[in-house]
């Protein structure tokens, strides 16, 4: 295997360029939201909580759209949206759970398996972020869980009551679990095809 090819100062700038994008702008406003939704939640600010997630909701939708629109897609990009993606569910979920409204095993599992998420798709060696179905799945569902008692409480509005949302959550703990498994077995497998590094061993 030969050594990977190098890179010349203008591809280097040019990388570092993409970063200085709408859509990345777009997106990092996910980031300072997460700690001010938290913070929302542990307080009992019902009304900034849920604005705040409506606010990282858009920019979620908004984000790719832009991003395709104006050419600006980049691997940068990408990881910049999964991860500030899995801050702020984190960090909301993590909220949820100190007020018992959510396992509290959620949190941290969202973490790892962005972790393994982005060292398997092998994003510091220069790869593109590989999902999973049952990962894409998952993700719509972390947002889902935590808006749902945040926009319920917003409107004052009796249903879905706390039960059902810890049962969701337990759901989605379990279906994080498998989905880590799933994706641990796969890389294992590839790492075990023939041509790969670790072939015979």
């Amino acid at each position: 295997m030969g050594l990977p090819p190098t890179r010349s100062g203008a591809d280097i700038s040019r990388e570092g360029e993409r970063w200085l994008t709408l859509a990345n702008a777009i997106t990092s406003i996910r980031l300072p939201l997460a700690p001010l939704c938290a913070w929302a939640i542990v307080s009992d600010q019902p009304l900034l909580a849920a604005s705040s997630f409506a606010l990282a909701g858009l920019t979620d939708l908004v984000d790719g759209r832009v991003a395709r629109h104006r050419g600006e897609v980049s691997r940068l990009g990408g990881v910049l949206d999964h991860t500030s993606d899995a801050l702020f569910v984190a960090s909301g979920l993590a909220a949820l759970a100190s007020q018992g409204i959510v396992p509290w095993a959620l949190a941290p599992l969202v973490v790892l398996a962005f972790l393994q998420y982005a060292l398997d798709s092998r994003v510091l060696a220069g790869q593109t972020l590989r999902t999973s179905q049952l990962g894409r799945f998952n993700g719509i569902g972390y947002f889902i869980l935590l808006g749902t008692p945040l926009i319920r409480d917003a409107l004052g509005l009796p249903w879905p009551g706390p039960g059902l949302v810890f049962v969701l959550g337990g759901l989605l703990v379990a279906s994080t679990g498998v989905s880590m498994l799933d994706r641990g077995w796969a890389y294992w497998l590839s790492r075990r095809a023939p041509g790969s590094p670790d072939e015979g061993r």
